[in-house]
């Protein structure tokens, strides 16, 4: 039997707009309308046209949107504390929604590229008929007077069927300023290093000349919860590599609940320490397709410079970083990396591959597709800027990025099994560096956790096997060495630096109590330091304010 048409259009609207809520991370609330608001049926979401002037503002009218179907209307509402950004058609903490008085989405046009009547042939047109250079297009910074040089945003319109991709032209195939592709006589470590492929031994070495690297990598604030895992079951002093020295890791460390004394201690340890934003905001689609590039230096050099201020930790030292929820942030990341001098990101997800992809250089096209969730990788050429690209793990019909997206209902056994049979595909291949990324949290479960301990103990009676930190692979890479060598290779070894009195970590830290007036609470930090005035925060990172 038939559908009646308005219950077949309302199992319509429904249907978009939970698969928006899923796509944007929206919580809606929703029903039809029987009022005065006017249809604009163009697929997106708007406000009420009709809305009093004087309560645009108001946290209940901006939290309120509508979409018209077929000329039926239906309202959303945002989840309590947020409000909707019409610009970026998703609803976001009230501090970063500032286009409450507009009630339709600006949309940007196509430029015209080569189609325009430009005098220097060095530029191309914007879609209003003004020329820029070539290189503005494309590169995260609006040059157009209509900002067409920058069309990165795109949706899915999911009532279409197959769904409708809204376009965004600035991707690898249509960028003109794009990335060539590989070209390995012309790139050279130690500057360089790519191959058509991927998956290239650096020096073209045998894979049994090659010590098989394993990065294990830390997401997440360092503080008492984790301390005691770090000191106790991974990092004691007898998990040592082959060459005598103990095992290192990366910490990606953001912000909030970071106890700096702690992270100092590990930058004392020779572990390396990297950067994760100061917020670590969300929504997850905020940094792939909304983060300036201003907002990408208050995120994450402001980060380097809290760490730096209050755990002590040279500047110098500060080599990498890793986006949040691993939401790769296009251009507009990698150009603010660049200009900032950060020597690697370690966002980008790789596809499955038979042979695992080794980290490569930006200068040219990355080796693969980018198909992480939520990634919008760079088009553009960054000379000399690494990428340590994620290889996934499988287990079974299973794909997962870090270990805390495989499934939770895997036993210990199936853990060990997931990470040794993982590990194989790298030491009986190319033997490209082994990736266990992981979140402190997933290591609370003591079954998971003695499944880690089981499968690092086989590792660690293997004679061509180093735990290392990224920085390490880079120097490696830049200077391939067989595993016959590896123990003299300088980067490897466990000398002990020379620390000023100031960097040693403090055995009673202070602890302060700060206020906040953009949070509008108290919050704690641990320091070896002077507490500041105010909790560090964006374009305030040493607690002046």
């Amino acid at each position: 039997m038939a559908r009646p048409r308005h219950l077949s259009r309302l199992l319509t609207a429904v249907t978009f707009a939970y698969l928006c809520s899923v796509a944007l991370g929206k919580e809606v609330n929703k029903r039809s309308l029987d009022s005065d608001v006017k249809c604009q049926e163009s697929g997106r979401f708007y406000r009420n046209p009709n809305r009093p002037r004087d309560k645009q503002w108001s946290t209940a009218e901006c939290a309120k949107y509508y979409l018209c179907l077929e000329g039926e209307i239906f309202e959303f509402r945002c989840s309590q504390g947020l409000m909707f950004d019409v610009n970026r058609q998703l609803c976001d903490m009230q501090q970063n929604v500032h286009n409450c008085d507009v009630t339709t989405e600006i949309l940007i046009p196509r430029p015209a590229l080569d189609q325009a009547a430009c005098a220097n042939a060095t530029h191309l047109g914007c879609a209003d008929g003004s020329c820029q250079p070539a290189e503005y297009f494309c590169d995260g910074s609006h040059d157009c007077p209509d900002s067409s040089d920058e069309v990165t945003v795109f949706f899915y319109v999911f009532v279409i069927k197959p769904p409708l991709k809204v376009p965004s032209w600035c991707e690898e195939h249509d960028d003109p300023n794009a990335a060539a592709p590989c070209r390995a006589d012309g790139c050279q470590p130690p500057d360089c290093f790519c191959s058509d492929s991927g998956d290239v031994i650096p020096g073209n070495l045998a894979p049994n000349q090659t010590p098989q690297m394993i990065t294990l990598t830390f997401d997440g604030p360092v503080n008492h919860e984790n301390w005691e895992l770090y000191t106790k079951h991974i990092f004691a002093t007898e998990n040592q590599n082959p060459n005598g020295c103990e095992i290192k890791a990366t910490f990606f460390v953001p912000h909030s609940y970071t106890n700096y004394r702690h992270v100092q201690k590990l930058w004392n340890d020779g572990h390396e320490i990297a950067i994760n934003s100061i917020t670590h905001r969300g929504p997850e689609e905020w940094w792939t397709k909304n983060a300036t590039i201003e907002e990408w230096f208050d995120e994450m050099v402001g980060q380097a410079n809290i760490i730096n201020r209050f755990a002590n930790v040279r500047m110098e030292d500060f080599r990498g970083m890793r986006v949040p929820y691993l939401s790769v942030g296009w251009n507009r990341q990698f150009l603010m990396m660049q200009e900032f001098g950060f020597v690697y990101d370690a966002s980008i997800v790789a596809p499955v591959n038979e042979t695992p992809y080794w980290p490569y250089t930006l200068d040219y096209k990355i080796p693969h597709k980018c198909t992480g969730n939520n990634q919008l990788c760079p088009s553009r050429s960054y000379a000399g800027l690494w990428e340590m690209v994620i290889n996934p793990l499988t287990t079974g019909e299973h794909t997962c990025a870090t270990l805390d997206y495989c499934p939770s209902t895997l036993s210990a056994d199936d853990i060990y099994n997931l990470l040794m049979e993982n590990f194989k595909r790298h030491y009986l291949t190319n033997r490209a560096p082994f990736g266990i990324h992981l979140n402190s949290k997933w290591l609370k479960s003591q079954n998971y956790l003695g499944a880690f301990k089981r499968f690092l103990t086989d590792m660690l009676r293997l004679p061509d096997v180093y735990f290392v930190t990224y920085n390490q692979v880079i120097e490696w890479m830049k200077r391939p060495t067989t595993v016959h060598q590896i123990k003299k290779f300088q980067p490897w070894q466990c000398k002990p630096r020379y620390l000023e009195d100031l960097e040693v970590a403090c055995a009673k830290p202070n602890t302060c109590k700060l206020s906040s007036r953009v949070l509008e609470l108290d919050k704690y930090m641990i320091t070896c330091n002077e507490c500041p005035s105010s909790y560090p925060w964006l374009r305030n990172e040493f607690g002046f304010d």
